[in-house]
């Protein structure tokens, strides 16, 4: 009866797909025949839980090719059967002994197609929260099969592009793991910066949600294997210029436990996060970042003064030898160009050697300012023309008097390309009507 009733061919998606695809934003798409689906649902679920339930005799007809066609149906857009679904798996799971081995591997097979073939599916956090309560189960120690089930199934899940549809279940199953074999923190926090997202801000602040939650339950000795990878990658954060990405990283500064951590650690620690933190309390736009950074400079000082003096020190070395470096390059150029000026063709390309040949902006790091020769002075607001040095608004003031009145009131307009010359184009567009009186929005009386 519930075979006849629910195995079917799923009708093709309709919602968006990926990144595009928001579960909070988009409605859901709805089975249209759910009314009677639900009524077989809650029928075999009952049936299931049963006291008087026999496996022995059910296990004649739930057998792999059920589990097979039931975890087909989990790709359903209602969210309703998903849920059912999820339940009746789990008590499959839970009753029959034999499937365990087998419903585990067309998990990990319908993970597989999700992540390297089709990169849609629809019950991905249904499957990942059954697989939270599977691996809360996990005897110790760990077998293989489950520790390859999390470096090759659960770890490649977080490249996929629609990842906050089901990141709160997937974290939830590598942090169970961790708490199990404390051994496997390094290759999961490795394999979580291997697939550090490079460009996508709000997947950068759910990676740092899951890296807070690893480090609250993550062993000293474990934290120290990969503390540089780690604060190497917090620090890029820091200096994002997304300032969710930033606000969260330096969130980590709130966690006490974390702060034990880095504290015991901080000759380590300290000489990564320092220049990106310097740099940013006073280059980063945005003033709440001001504030969280400065707390996080405070901390590091009060953990160790010593040390956060050293920093300072090297730190400051490094700007004098990058801006000794600039002055060099520059210096070089000069002499290329004096070079080039006393050459006997100098008159045939002199238009061009009477503009710069590069203008560097050097930004003025409160560290140097004693000694350094842009103090006092912006180049990036000087331009030399003809000869002299002008200021950028007098650029824009001379540019503004040099165009005609005429040409500064004409409008800017699109330039049309060219059409094909084919005839059956030319009489297609000539026989297209617009719908324009379909889509006119009729007119409320107020």
């Amino acid at each position: 009866m519930f075979s006849m009733n629910l195995f079917r061919t799923l009708p093709p998606a309709s919602n968006p797909t990926g990144a595009e695809y928001d579960p909070e934003e988009d409605e859901p798409t709805l089975e249209a025949a759910w009314p009677h689906l639900q009524l077989v649902y809650e029928f075999f679920l009952r049936f299931l839980e049963s006291p008087d339930f026999q496996p022995n005799i059910a296990k004649r007809y739930i057998d792999q090719k059920f589990v097979l066609q039931l975890l087909d149906l989990f790709d359903s857009e209602d969210p309703r059967e998903r849920d059912f679904l999820k339940t009746i798996l789990h008590r499959i799971y839970g009753k029959f002994l034999g499937l365990r081995a087998y419903i585990r591997k067309q998990i990990n097979n319908t993970f597989y197609r999700f992540v390297f073939e089709t990169e849609h599916h629809n019950g991905i956090a249904e499957l990942l929260e059954i697989l939270g309560s599977i691996i809360n189960g996990f005897a110790l120690p760990l077998k293989e099969e489950h520790k390859m089930f999390l470096l090759k199934v659960l770890l490649p899940l977080h490249k996929v592009k629609s990842l906050s549809v089901y990141h709160p279940q997937l974290a939830y199953c590598v942090v169970q793991f961790l708490e199990k074999e404390p051994a496997l923190t390094e290759p999961v926090i490795m394999g979580l910066l291997k697939f550090w997202p490079k460009t996508h801000s709000p997947k950068e602040v759910m990676f740092l949600n899951e890296l807070e939650e690893i480090l609250d339950v993550i062993e000293p000795a474990e934290f120290q294997k990969v503390m540089v990878p780690l604060f190497k990658q917090l620090a890029k954060c820091v200096s994002s210029p997304h300032f969710q990405v930033a606000e969260r990283a330096l969130y980590y500064w709130n966690n006490e436990y974390i702060m034990s951590l880095v504290s015991d650690n901080a000759k380590a620690v300290l000489p990564i996060m320092f220049p990106a933190l310097y740099k940013n309390s006073k280059s980063h736009w945005n003033k709440t970042i001001h504030g969280l950074i400065y707390n996080a400079l405070k901390l590091f000082m009060e953990m160790n003064q010593k040390l956060f003096d050293e920093c300072s020190q090297k730190y400051k070395g490094e700007r004098m030898r990058t801006l000794d470096r600039i002055r060099e390059r520059e210096g070089v150029w000069d002499r290329v160009e004096q070079v080039a000026r006393k050459n006997p063709k100098v008159r045939a390309c002199g238009h061009e050697l009477a503009q710069p040949m590069c203008l560097q902006c050097t930004a003025v790091d409160p560290l140097l300012e004693v000694g350094n020769p842009y103090h006092g002075s912006s180049p990036a607001e000087l331009v030399t023309l003809d000869g002299e040095q002008v200021s950028l608004p007098e650029l824009d003031g001379k540019a503004h008097e040099v165009t005609p009145a005429g040409e500064r009131k004409k409008p800017l307009l699109r330039r049309k390309s060219e059409l094909p010359h084919d005839m059956s184009t030319l009489t297609a567009i000539e026989r297209h009507k617009r719908a324009d009186e379909f889509l006119a929005t009729s007119k409320e009386n107020s």
